[in-house]
């Protein structure tokens, strides 16, 4: 039997078992891992400083070398990704990321530590990229979301461990050994993803590789009639699912028809995540001092606050496949414009851990729709990674000229005018979105795709 567009049907019809839990296990723990070491680059810093090994201008020139790297990886990861394939490509980046991390524990100084932190903001950006995007090819459409999310939840951990594993490592062993543990867990999450992530049959459809994509999703059907004790019922062919597989791999494809409608609402939704992210989470310490908190008393603060984040993604774990797609996002953009504008007008500081508690919860859920869930659903499965990659690395650019704009805002005119400014931002972005955003809750791909 052809089955040219019928690869996404049967495993939309797949009921979530033992492999899908495999996937998400191995994709979860390698965007762990990757959090880990990127956040543990902020730890490392301080102790930097403090031994003389570097100074204001070497951080900045650290820190711009990640966001440098994340910005190539993720437009370079999605072309290679959809041209070599996901697995081969989440696996490469696994091991650029390991060995640079290796490599920058035996850094003889501060300016080879720049290099090897930029070469692990390479494979870190296309591995967070490629990790999201691949996860929505295996995972059945009426779940897709709520998995997504979870997946989220997961990779958002990581600032917590950093923490608390970077207080206990720098303080009795060396800085060294952050990277080393972060490389050594990287090349164990490279090793098992040799065995549990399989290359996705979705993609090798579209690379006319009909045999290997049968046998891979034979496979998946047959463990999980076994482990569920279950018979799967027979999959009629839907016209929704003839899909145009092997579309144009132009990168200027994304930019014409229908896709450049998609390339200007991800970049819009990423946009609106990245301006309120890193207008409020790395501000807030700088805002309460300037508004005369004491320095400790802001970091305690600050910390409460943050608590937020979690618990937003785990609450969007459970409400996200319950309302649309763009009546979700729009609706939190509007919540946490309202929400900043309330929270700079607090002067008690009751009042302000609590509105920023709240703020953060719903900045957090908008983090996970945006990056986790809605971005990856948006393209056709020929240019997923490119579309994804390209949307992504606009988002990193706009993370790394935020900041400035800001800090121009916060000097001339105070907070209050930061968080009318960040409200009407994203009040626009809302809108955007609202009306001009592809409905993709519990969708086939192969569907949305045509939308």
């Amino acid at each position: 039997m052809n089955n040219v567009g019928h690869i996404g049907a049967r495993l939309d019809r797949i009921p979530f078992s033992v492999f899908h839990y495999e996937i998400f296990g191995i994709i979860s723990m390698s965007l762990l891992f990757t959090g880990f070491l990127s956040y543990s680059g902020n730890i490392v810093l301080a102790e930097l400083v403090s031994n003389g090994w570097s100074n204001n201008y070497l951080n900045a020139a650290f820190t711009s070398a990640l966001m440098a790297g994340y910005f190539i990886g993720s437009v370079a990861g999605g072309f290679i990704g959809d041209k070599l394939g996901r697995r081969k490509t989440f696996r490469i980046n696994l091991l650029i990321v390991g060995i640079s991390a290796m490599a920058a524990s035996f850094s003889p100084d501060m300016y080879w530590l720049i290099i090897f932190r930029c070469l692990m903001g390479i494979g870190m950006g296309a591995l967070i990229m490629v990790g999201y995007a691949s996860f929505v090819e295996f995972i059945p459409a009426n779940v897709r979301g709520k998995w997504s999310a979870r997946l989220s939840f997961v990779g958002n951990w990581s600032p917590v461990i950093s923490a608390l594993i970077g207080a206990v490592v720098i303080s009795y062993f060396s800085w060294r050994l952050m990277f080393l543990l972060g490389g050594v867990l990287m090349l164990i999450a490279w090793y098992f993803s040799a065995k549990y992530f399989i290359e996705s049959p979705r993609w090798l459809e579209g690379k006319g590789r009909g045999e290997q994509a049968e046998n891979n999703l034979r496979n998946i059907e047959l463990r999980t009639e076994i482990k569920e004790n279950i018979k799967l019922s027979h999959c009629e062919r839907d016209n929704y699912y003839l899909e145009n597989v092997r579309g144009s791999d132009s990168f200027w494809s994304l930019f014409k028809g229908s896709m450049l409608r998609r390339t200007l609402v991800a970049i819009t939704v990423l946009v609106a995540m990245n301006i309120s992210l890193y207008t409020i989470t790395v501000w807030i310490p700088t805002i309460f001092v300037n508004s005369g908190i004491e320095v400790t008393k802001s970091i305690v603060m600050t910390s409460m606050i943050m608590l937020g984040a979690p618990a937003g993604v785990f609450f969007a774990t459970l409400t996200i496949d319950k309302y649309p797609r763009k009546l979700f996002g729009s609706s939190l953009l509007i919540i946490i414009a309202v929400m900043g504008y309330y929270y700079s007008l607090q002067t008690s500081e009751l009042k302000i851990i609590v509105c920023g508690l709240v703020m953060v919860f719903f900045l957090y859920m908008y983090v996970c729709f945006s990056s986790a869930v809605y971005i990856p659903e948006l393209w056709p499965t020929h240019m997923r990674l490119r579309g994804s990659g390209l949307v992504n690395a606009v988002g990193r650019f706009v993370a790394v000229i935020a900041p400035y704009g800001v800090a121009m805002l916060l000097t001339d005119y105070g907070s209050k005018t930061v968080f009318v400014v960040l409200g009407a931002i994203l009040i626009l972005c809302a809108f955007l979105l609202l009306v001009f955003g592809i409905e993709t809750r519990t969708v086939s791909l192969e569907k949305i795709s045509q939308l």
